[in-house]
C-alpha cells in the first residue's frame, strides 16, 4: 500500500465538501483528476471510501474510520512544512554556545539579548564553563559554537579570530590609581594584587619583562573566578586585572577600570566550530550576528 499525500488531501477535501466539484475547485484540479486520485486510493485500500447516489454522496463506513487518521496526517505534514520554512527563514531553532565563565557572565548576556530581539523564536543555550572546556564542548558536539582563547585543538575543529580584549586594572574608586587615565605595568607593583589562576596570569607574565613580572605577580591572592576577585577588590583587599569586555560587570560592582599600557597586553578570542557538522540556519544566523556584534564592539 502506498497512499500519497495528494490522495489524502483529495479524500479529505471531498469528505468535507461532499462534492467533487467543490473539492476540485479548492484543490485547483479538474474533476477527472480528482476522481482519479480517489479511485487510486480506493484501489490501493481495496475498499470504497464514498457511497454515491444520483442525488448525494457521503462517506462509507471505511471512509468514516479513515477520515480522522487522514486529517491527523495532513495536520502533521502542515506543521512539519511550517517548521521547515521557519528554519530556512531563521525564525526558529536552537543554538548552543560555549563560553568561559567571565565572558558568559559579562558580555554574552547583552549579545544574546540583542540577538533575541532580532530572532525572538530562536532559543539560545549558553554553556558557561572553564576556558579549557570551551573546546571540549564543541569537540563532543555539546555546543554548536565556542568562544574562547587560543588553545591547541583537534583537527576536527576550525577556529577563526573573533576579537581581542586588553587587560585593564580594576580598583575601588578611592584607590590612588583610580583617577589615572593610563598606567604602566610597573606602576602596579606597589599594591596587593588579586590574580586569577591559569591561563590568564601566566599569559600576562609571559608578555612582561622578567623584572616587572616578578614585582607584579607576588601571589598576594590567587582565585579561580573574576567574580571572586571583584568581590575582594570591593572589600578593599587589593586590586585585580580584567579583560576589557568585562567592563559592564565591573561597573555593576561600582569599581573602576584603568587602561594599562607599556606594553598593552591583549587576549585573543577565537570562534570554534566543528568541521564535520553542518550548521543549522539558526546557528548560521547566530554566528553572523556574533561576528557583526564583535566587529562593531571593537570598531
Amino acid at each position: 500500500m502506498n497512499i500519497t499525500f495528494r490522495q489524502l488531501k483529495a479524500f479529505v477535501s471531498v469528505a468535507r465538501h461532499k462534492s467533487f466539484t467543490k473539492a476540485a475547485d479548492e484543490l485547483h484540479l479538474t474533476q477527472s483528476s480528482l476522481s482519479g486520485l480517489i479511485k487510486e486510493m480506493e484501489n490501493q485500500l481495496d475498499t470504497r471510501l464514498f457511497d454515491r447516489t444520483t442525488r448525494q454522496m457521503h462517506l462509507s463506513e471505511a471512509g468514516e474510520r479513515l477520515l480522522p487518521h487522514a486529517l491527523r496526517v495532513i495536520h502533521d505534514m502542515q506543521v512539519l512544512g511550517n517548521e521547515i520554512a521557519d528554519l530556512k527563514d531563521f525564525h526558529q531553532g536552537k543554538v548552543r554556545i560555549a563560553a568561559p565563565q567571565q565572558l558568559a557572565a559579562s558580555a554574552m548576556p547583552e549579545l544574546i539579548k540583542q540577538f533575541k530581539q532580532a530572532y525572538p523564536d530562536i532559543q539560545v543555550n549558553l554553556i558557561d564553563c572553564s576556558v579549557e572546556d570551551v573546546i571540549n564542548s564543541v569537540q563532543t558536539l555539546e555546543a554548536d559554537l565556542g568562544v574562547g582563547p587560543a588553545f591547541a585543538y583537534h583537527t576536527d575543529l576550525s577556529a577563526t579570530e573573533l576579537f581581542s580584549s586588553p587587560f585593564q586594572l580594576v580598583v575601588r574608586p578611592d584607590h590612588p590609581l583610580a583617577s589615572r587615565t593610563d598606567l604602566t605595568w610597573d606602576a602596579m607593583s606597589d599594591g596587593e594584587l588579586i590574580t586569577l589562576q591559569e591561563p590568564f596570569a601566566k599569559y600576562i607574565a609571559d608578555h612582561l619583562p622578567l623584572d616587572i613580572s616578578s614585582k607584579v605577580f607576588r601571589s598576594d591572592y590567587e582565585v579561580n573566578f573574576l567574580s571572586t576577585a571583584l568581590g575582594m577588590v570591593k572589600q578593599g583587599l587589593g586590586m585585580t586585572m580584567a579583560l576589557g569586555y568585562a567592563k559592564p560587570w565591573v561597573d555593576e560592582q561600582n569599581l573602576v577600570m584603568v587602561p594599562i599600557s607599556e606594553p598593552q597586553i591583549s587576549y585573543k578570542f577565537l570562534l570554534y566550530k566543528h568541521r564535520y557538522r553542518s550548521a543549522s540556519p539558526a546557528v548560521m544566523a547566530f554566528e553572523a550576528f556574533l561576528t557583526r556584534y564583535c566587529r562593531a564592539w571593537h570598531a
